[in-house]
Formats: C-alpha cells, sequence, structure tokens
C-alpha cells in the first residue's frame, strides 16, 4: 500500500499557526504545551507538537480537542485563526 501524501489544506496551516500563535502568547513552551496535551490523555512529545506547528504533521480531530482544552480556547478559533476570540 502506498503512503498517502501529507496535503494540509486552508484550514489544516490555519489551525497549525494559531496553535504556536496562542502557546507563544501563553509563553508555553513547546515542551509545556505537549505535556498539557499528554495529561489530558492524548500523548503529545514536543517534536510532534513541532511537527504540528510547521504543519509537516497533521492535527487530528483529538488533537485538535487536546489543544482547545490545553489552550482553553474554542475549537473555532483553533479552525479560524486567533481573530476568532
Amino acid at each position: 500500500m502506498a503512503a498517502r501524501s501529507l496535503e494540509i489544506g486552508p484550514a489544516g496551516m490555519r489551525t497549525a499557526r494559531t496553535i504556536e500563535i496562542l502557546r507563544t502568547e501563553r509563553d508555553l513552551a513547546q515542551r509545556e504545551l505537549a505535556a498539557r496535551v499528554t495529561a489530558l490523555g492524548r500523548p503529545m512529545s514536543n517534536t510532534m507538537l513541532s511537527r504540528i506547528e510547521c504543519a509537516q504533521r497533521r492535527c487530528d480531530i483529538d488533537d485538535l480537542v487536546a489543544f482547545t482544552q490545553a489552550l482553553r480556547v474554542s475549537p473555532l478559533v483553533l479552525l479560524q485563526g486567533p481573530s476568532a476570540m
């Protein structure tokens, strides 16, 4: 079976960028946010988080839910960008 391409669309790119923006606004290191996400039951390393922020890894729906809880924002904020706050 051939590997599926990692095509990340506009919503995925916006979500990745928003996660990074919110993390830095909250003065969190990647390892700190990854630890918060892990504590919520979604195992995440700082490398995985880095790859999500750089749009080298998809942010799936379970990741999205954990990020919204860890960052205390609505899913719409991650999907639409910080201006949705």
